[in-house]
């Protein structure tokens, strides 16, 4: 199970965006909510308050924001850090957050910095931003979560509100039925953790499913020869084919079943075992095993 958010103070909701505000403002964009982009806006001021209280970001971070879309976590997170930078794919909401902020925040305007730019895709962001908070869409989540981790080498911590059930893999743990691709390859970079549960009314349009929060902690990869390439060739042979044994299903990789029981036996794993019972270590000495036996 996971806990709900905390409940932000009495009052603190005062000068944030509301269901009618949000409205107003994609009509003034001429913009309705797209399935291709993944956009669904958060339209409770008080969902904003929480998510940025469980981010836990300091007044002197400069915050990495996916997707602000109109803006309304974009004014919290300002409210919180000392500085913003916002991340759009959409040339049209990219042109419009400044002068949502001017609106709203019109001291906090130079605190913003906004790149046009695919999150998933992009490497060149201005301030070193030490924080990721984000309402990341729910197609392309786990890409862009992974891609900002390995090239934004600043960011030490964050909290993304992603798809429920792709909120319980990025957080799952060995053993467990959910724990997968992106399990492993989040913990090369961090500590990741469920962080709360945002029901689905919160947002327009609202989506069919609940929305989970994930939280994370830079921590560096396990010691190692191999490099991540390598680490995650192996992870991605494991669980290719989840139900064989790692003998079986690591042959390709390795290149024949007794190459791979060899390569097993010698990082110590048993090679009846199953890709979902190794934590991010293990994969690892699989891989420089391979490379260097």
């Amino acid at each position: 199970m996971t806990a709900d958010l905390p409940v932000p103070a009495a009052g603190s909701t005062a000068g944030l965006l509301g269901a009618g505000q949000i409205r107003r403002l994609a009509q003034r964009a001429g913009v309705q909510p797209t399935k291709t982009l993944g956009q669904n806006f958060v339209i409770d001021p008080n969902t904003i308050r929480r998510i940025v209280s469980a981010a836990e970001v300091s007044a002197a971070e400069t915050v990495l924001e996916v997707g602000p879309g109109l803006g309304s976590l974009t004014l919290g997170l300002l409210d919180a850090a000392a500085a913003v930078v916002a991340v759009e794919i959409d040339p049209v909401l990219a042109g419009q957050l400044p002068d949502t902020v001017r609106r709203h925040r019109p001291d906090r305007v130079s605190a913003l910095s906004v790149v046009t730019a695919d999150a998933a895709t992009v490497t060149d962001l201005p301030g070193d931003p030490t924080a990721l908070v984000a309402n990341l869409p729910y197609n392309v989540a786990v890409p862009v979560l992974l891609h900002l981790l390995a090239t934004v080498p600043t960011i030490e911590h964050g909290l993304v509100m992603v798809q429920e059930e792709v909120a319980d893999r990025l957080a799952a743990g060995p053993g467990s039925r959910t724990y997968g691709v992106p399990s492993v390859k989040a913990a090369w970079y961090a500590d990741v953790r469920r962080a709360g549960t945002v029901g689905a009314n919160v947002f327009w349009p609202a989506p069919r499913i609940n929305s989970g929060l994930v939280s994370f902690v830079r921590q560096g990869p396990p010691v190692t020869t191999a490099d991540r390439g390598d680490v995650f060739a192996v992870v991605d042979a494991a669980f290719a084919q989840r139900r064989k044994t790692l003998r079986a299903a690591l042959a390709g990789w390795a290149g024949s079943p007794a190459a791979a029981e060899r390569v097993l036996r010698a990082a110590g794993i048993d090679p009846a075992a199953r890709g979902e019972t190794l934590d991010i270590g293990a994969f690892a000495r699989l891989a420089q095993h391979r490379t260097d036996p």
